[in-house]
């Protein structure tokens, strides 16, 4: 996929709970997801959703034939088994449309046309590196309360490994069966 999510509803027509209010996107331990800064005509089409684990875990946010990769399925796509690899260029789109200069080493050379869509903070609620940052769940939970998830930077050509608490929003990206 070339692109992140942007879906509002599970492959069965349900809806995904839309979560604007700080205070609810703070305490929430169930699906849910956001547009940064609460701005749809502004982000969707560009950056897509961002996602809570819950909503990534439900296994229903991607259509019949596609998955959110693992952690496995992420070290193959970087080339890497360990916390950080340097193909992180070849994954960015390139220039500086969307990303914040100087996009270092950004060359595309996968496809996978990575941007940088931010994230929501699970303790405060707020939004943050927009256009500097990217973060992809993946469907791997590390621990009971975080899931692994890979970070991409304008500054650096570092395909980074974490682990996010559940309730960060994060971007999402699926690839085929």
């Amino acid at each position: 996929m070339a692109e992140n999510l942007k879906t509002t509803q599970y492959n069965d027509g349900t809806d995904i709970p839309l979560v604007t209010e700080v205070t609810e996107w703070i305490n929430l331990n169930t699906p849910g997801y956001c547009w940064y800064d609460n701005d749809e005509a502004t982000y969707k089409e560009i950056y897509g959703a961002l996602y809570n684990w819950f909503a990534v875990n439900s296994g229903k946010l991607c259509p019949a034939g596609w998955h959110i990769p693992t952690d496995d399925e992420w070290k193959i796509l970087t080339g890497n088994t360990g916390w950080e690899s340097t193909t992180g260029g070849t994954l960015k789109e390139t220039g500086t449309t969307h990303w914040m200069s100087p996009n270092t080493g950004a060359t595309n050379e996968t496809g996978f046309t990575a941007l940088p869509g931010g994230y929501r903070h699970s303790s405060i609620g707020t939004y943050g590196q927009m256009s500097n940052t990217g973060y992809w769940w993946s469907s791997t939970q590390a621990s009971g309360i975080s899931a692994w998830n890979r970070e991409l930077s304008a500054a650096g050509i570092y395909v980074l490994k974490y682990n996010y608490d559940n309730m960060y929003g994060l971007s999402v990206c699926f690839i085929k069966d």
